[in-house]
C-alpha cells in the first residue's frame, strides 16, 4: 500500500476526531470508534490496525484511542480486491 494511501486514511480518522473533539475526551473516542466500525470498509481497518501496530504516526491521541478499543479486524473475511477488467483497446481491422 503507498504511503499516499495511509496518509489519507490517518486524515480521515483525525477528521472523525476532529468533529467529535467539541464533545469531550470520552464521547470522541466513542464516536470516533463506533463511526469507524460502522462505515469503514475491513480493508481500510486492517490497514489502519498495521499503520498502528506501526506506531500509528499521525494520528491524534484520541483517535488512536478509538482505533485501539475495536476489536481487530477479522483478516480471513476480508475480500479481495476485485481484479480490473482488461478491456482491450480499439483494434484496426483490415479489408
Amino acid at each position: 500500500m503507498s504511503a499516499n494511501t495511509m496518509e489519507r486514511l490517518v486524515y480521515m480518522a483525525n477528521q472523525i476526531g476532529k468533529f467529535f473533539q467539541p464533545q469531550g475526551h470520552e464521547k470522541t473516542v466513542k464516536g470516533v470508534a463506533k463511526h469507524i466500525r460502522d462505515f469503514w470498509d475491513p480493508r481500510m481497518r486492517a490497514r489502519i490496525e498495521d499503520h498502528i501496530a506501526a506506531g500509528g504516526e499521525g494520528l491524534a491521541p484520541d483517535v488512536l484511542e478509538a482505533l485501539r478499543s475495536l476489536p481487530k479486524v477479522s483478516r480471513d473475511t476480508i475480500p479481495a480486491p476485485r481484479p480490473t477488467l482488461d478491456v482491450p483497446g480499439p483494434t484496426a481491422h483490415h479489408h
